[in-house]
């Protein structure tokens, strides 16, 4: 199978990763099919429009569709290679949810023949494509998959794991740009999923085997997420000794040999915040250091969420009463100047502080059009309107337009700044803070 042989590429999840991946096969003007249980992303695609916010996606995806080389459906069709591109949440104990693979291997089951190859692009644990081989087999029995013990010639459909690696806000590019991992569980299954990435993908395929593959993706993203997590562990050092962070990294990132991150509301997304968890459920016992940076960066919301709560009290000692506190959460997303909720700290601690105050609540997200549910108690609105009323002003998400914060703030306002927006020694919370605080844990010890 070459690259020319590969006549139509079926996308099953139409996602973040999906949709994009799916619109660069078609603009190299390859029939695509993709496939989405989602009637309105169906729709939406299906109209040269995207129902997700990335930047330079709107403009490929209509150009793909308007060529008539990119279809989105809720059935799979038959093609010359599947791609799944599913999510991979995790359930209540931490343990990977595989579902959405499995419904999707069974999805496209009826449709495979021989000589077709199945790439699995969800970030998964370790040994998450060999499942996804005995999903396939016992659908089809009538065809042959590769296992460790089967040799190419043996084999009717080929299978890979190829995850991505993409900035959320860069996808486009990055896709196209970015080396790309190819795990395939036989060589010649690593060979065709070469075949199929080099149609769009300027950067090296680096070959290697599945297992290694899935970890390898695993293994990034726990990289950053226990850097993350000594960050966020500094700024509540720094909190408890009195010391700006913000000035504090600037310093210490001046050693050449030191480049530390900055600290958030918390870690977000569909691969930070649950990825390391793929690690520590195979391997618990080794992975002591990994499962201790979820902890940590899984805590800080709480500690932000104590933050705003000091700081409304110390609005109450102002004079104003509980009800009469407006409360401005500026940012949703779980990263700057993207849409995408998932698994976002700043929508956790919005959910968590709506619940706890009973006072007034706006809240400014640019990249969403209406609130989700957890929120009905709270009003979008601009950012203009949400600094001319709140009396405690929360900067959750870095978004670029909040980035002139300062120079709009109103000297009466108090600011809680979780990310860094602000320069923290112009908004320090200082004379009565620790009182506040002590008031807001008295009056929620009331309420209990």
């Amino acid at each position: 199978m070459s690259s020319q042989s590969i006549k139509r590429v079926s996308v099953i999840g139409l996602g973040y990763i999906g949709l994009p991946t799916a619109a660069l096969f078609a603009s190299r003007q390859v029939q695509v099919i993709g496939v989405d249980i989602n009637q309105h992303a169906v729709d939406t695609i299906n109209q040269g429009r995207i129902h997700i916010v990335e930047p330079e996606l709107d403009k490929v995806v209509k150009e793909a569709v308007d060529g008539g080389y990119l279809r989105a459906t809720t059935q799979p069709e038959p093609a010359d290679a599947y791609l799944i591109a599913v999510p991979t949440p995790f359930r209540e104990n931490h343990e990977p949810d595989l579902s959405y693979i499995e419904a999707a291997a069974k999805a496209i089951a009826p449709q495979l023949a021989r000589g077709n190859i199945v790439i699995l692009e969800s970030t998964s644990p370790v040994g998450a494509t060999e499942q996804m081989v005995q999903w396939l087999a016992e659908a089809r029995p009538d065809l042959r998959f590769p296992t460790k013990d089967t040799g190419d010639g043996e084999i009717d459909v080929h299978v890979a794991y190829c995850p991505e690696r993409v900035l959320p806000g860069q996808v486009v590019r990055e896709l196209v740009e970015n080396d790309r991992i190819i795990g395939g569980l036989t060589q010649e299954s690593s060979n065709r999923a070469c075949q199929v990435y080099r149609i769009f993908v300027r950067g090296k395929l680096l070959v290697t085997d599945a297992r290694t593959a899935e970890m390898s993706k695993l293994t990034e993203n726990a990289f950053r997420d226990v850097n993350i997590a000594f960050a966020n562990e500094l700024s509540l050092i720094c909190d408890k000794l009195d010391i700006n962070v913000w000035e504090l990294i600037d310093l210490a990132n001046h050693h050449p040999r030191v480049s530390i991150l900055r600290p958030g509301a918390g870690v977000g997304g569909h691969c930070i915040a649950v990825d390391p968890w793929f690690i520590v459920s195979k391997t618990p016992q080794q992975a002591r250091l990994v499962q201790t940076a979820r902890t940590v960066n899984d805590s800080k919301p709480h500690w932000v969420v104590e933050e705003i709560q000091g700081a409304s009290a110390l609005a109450r000692l102002q004079g104003k009463k509980e009800e009469d506190v407006k409360i401005a959460l500026l940012g949703l997303a779980f990263k700057p100047d993207i849409d995408d909720l998932r698994e976002s700290p700043a929508l956790h601690i919005a959910t968590e502080i709506v619940a706890k105050h009973r006072g007034q609540f706006l809240v400014v997200e640019p990249n969403v059009e209406a609130l989700p549910a957890s929120l009905s108690g709270a009003r979008l609105v601009s950012l203009e309107e949400a600094i001319a009323q709140a009396d405690v002003v929360a900067v959750l998400v870095a978004h670029t337009s909040f980035q002139g914060l300062r120079g709009v703030l109103r000297d009466a306002q108090i600011v809680v700044d979780a990310v860094g927006v602000v320069d923290s020694k112009a908004i320090a919370i200082s004379a009565g803070f620790e009182d506040a605080q002590n008031e807001a844990a008295a009056t929620t010890a009331r309420a209990a």
